[in-house]
């Protein structure tokens, strides 16, 4: 369901390829839309599921997000399975400005608990238990506005008036309005690149004053888009 994966599937399509996207969630498959010469699989896959799955491709090539550590590692042993050739698709970093504070995980930067003050959570759902030691009323979640987001909220304990359900990316004029309406001290972000908007968070911290957070990057090996369109021409001749 990431930018990159969409914009590359059609990039493929349009080179004449049977084109499989797989996406985990409804949303994803909202977002991906219909294109010539692309269909579109939805639903979490085990590893097994996806090995079946690659079962007569060519080529597989996996646009999953920068954090989805567990889904690049399936789709990796899913291809050696099925003995399908498998491409990483990596999103470019970002600079990170100066007076970040960055940490290796969601659950070190849960040392907020110490401090006060509001905390913008732009990690996503499946990050609020790491700050399950810091009082519910100091977070304020931006979450996707699906029942999954929302109700991963609830259980949280996330006081509904806190819960902000939203689809980015995000401008910076939107950011900023976000950290001045709930008195934001701190925004903790993952590096989603610039098509998630990392710079507009970045920038948006900086001028309200409030402390910018990042949640570091697992280290991984891919390719760009290029490089990985470039093997496909070769594999179409």
């Amino acid at each position: 369901g990431t930018t990159e994966g969409r914009v590359f599937s059609r990039q493929l399509a349009a080179l004449g390829a049977a084109v499989l996207v797989s996406v985990a969630t409804p949303l994803g498959a909202e977002e991906q839309g219909k294109a010539d010469g692309i269909s579109v699989h939805c639903g979490r896959l085990t590893t097994e599921e996806m090995t079946a799955l690659l079962q007569g491709a060519t080529l597989c090539v996996d646009a999953t997000h920068p954090y989805a550590v567990d889904a690049t590692k399936n789709i990796r042993a899913a291809c050696a399975a099925a003995g399908v050739e498998y491409h990483r698709l990596l999103r470019a970093e970002s600079p990170l400005p100066a007076g970040s504070m960055v940490f290796a995980s969601a659950a070190h930067a849960a040392f907020l608990a110490g401090c006060s003050g509001n905390v913008l959570l732009a990690t996503g759902a499946k990050e609020l238990a790491a700050f399950a030691a810091l009082g519910p009323e100091r977070l304020f979640p931006r979450v996707l506005p699906t029942r999954e987001g929302i109700a991963a909220c609830e259980a949280a304990g996330i006081p509904h008036k806190n819960i902000i359900a939203m689809q980015g990316p995000f401008s910076y004029a939107l950011n900023c309005a976000l950290i001045k309406q709930f008195s934001i001290r701190y925004l903790v972000t993952k590096d989603g690149g610039a098509v998630g908007g990392f710079a507009e968070k970045a920038q948006a911290a900086q001028d309200t004053g409030a402390q910018l957070i990042v949640v570091r990057r697992p280290a991984e090996n891919g390719q760009t888009a290029a490089q990985i369109l470039a093997r496909c021409k070769e594999v179409l001749v």
